[in-house]
């Protein structure tokens, strides 16, 4: 019983929706992101990225393998990583860059213009990413605007990477850098996944468990399919496979504490 025990745990880990060593149908994705920071922090030029994409499609995950890969190549730069959720409001991302560049806390204009200066001084690439960037949007969007406008300063050492739900951002927020001449930030779009590309996922997750599988391939299949047909979000695609084995195990569980008494009869 323990080691089925245990091969269930490991198979429930194996579908966590954790940073995988390999992304399915996100290598186009992962090489354009991979190519821009090289461009960009390592070619010492200020720059833009926006990535958009629903819930699920492997946005996050993609950006973690790429940081994570190239933490080498990125060992000259400075890498800050904000999760805009955990803001307060839209321009408490001022403050919370400030503090993870070392610098002394000031808030209001203050904490801005103590952020602009140092951006725009003597120093090594500063890689912003903000995850949940859709959360910055304020009435007169300035906050928005004020980051991506500092990647255009003369001087400017930052190199920003958004990613956000809304493939229209852009277009609602940041109208206004697109009449620059240097133009919007570079758009990358991350498409729902398709059900061949879900079930590649959930098949590679659960091959990684040695030994026969715990759902079967016809499971697999009627899992993919329902959900690219929703959403294409592969985090409900291995939370329903998850769970789907946590009842295996129960059934299992309960027919093996049973049995002892059954023959005891």
């Amino acid at each position: 019983l323990l080691g089925a025990g245990t091969r269930y745990q490991q198979v429930k880990r194996a579908l966590h929706a954790a940073v995988p060593d390999r992304l399915h149908a996100r290598e186009k994705e992962t090489a354009i992101i991979r190519q821009f920071l090289r461009e960009h922090v390592c070619g010492r030029r200020p720059g833009s990225l926006y990535i958009s994409g629903a819930p699920g499609t492997g946005k996050t995950a993609c950006l973690s393998r790429v940081l994570l890969d190239c933490q080498d190549e990125l060992s000259g730069s400075k890498t800050v990583v904000l999760n805009c959720m955990a803001l307060s409001s839209p321009a408490g991302v001022f403050p919370a860059t400030a503090q993870e560049l070392g610098l002394p806390s000031a808030t209001g204009r203050d904490a801005v213009r103590r952020l602009e200066k140092q951006l725009t001084a003597k120093g090594p690439m500063v890689l912003l990413v903000l995850d949940e960037l859709d959360q910055l949007e304020s009435k007169g969007q300035d906050v928005l605007y004020t980051l991506f406008e500092w990647t255009r300063l003369p001087h400017s050492r930052l190199v920003l990477v958004g990613l956000a739900n809304a493939l229209d951002l852009t277009d609602r927020s940041l109208a206004r850098l697109g009449a620059h001449p240097a133009g919007s930030p570079r758009l990358l779009h991350f498409p729902p996944y398709t059900r061949e590309q879900l079930s590649a996922i959930l098949t590679d997750r659960l091959g990684q468990v040695a030994g026969d599988p715990v759902l079967d391939a016809a499971a697999l299949q009627f899992c993919a399919r329902k959900v690219s047909a929703v959403s294409g979000d592969a985090r409900k695609a291995l939370d329903v496979c998850r769970r789907a084995v946590e009842l295996v195990e129960l059934e299992v569980r309960s027919q093996t504490l049973l049995k002892p008494l059954s023959e005891g009869e």
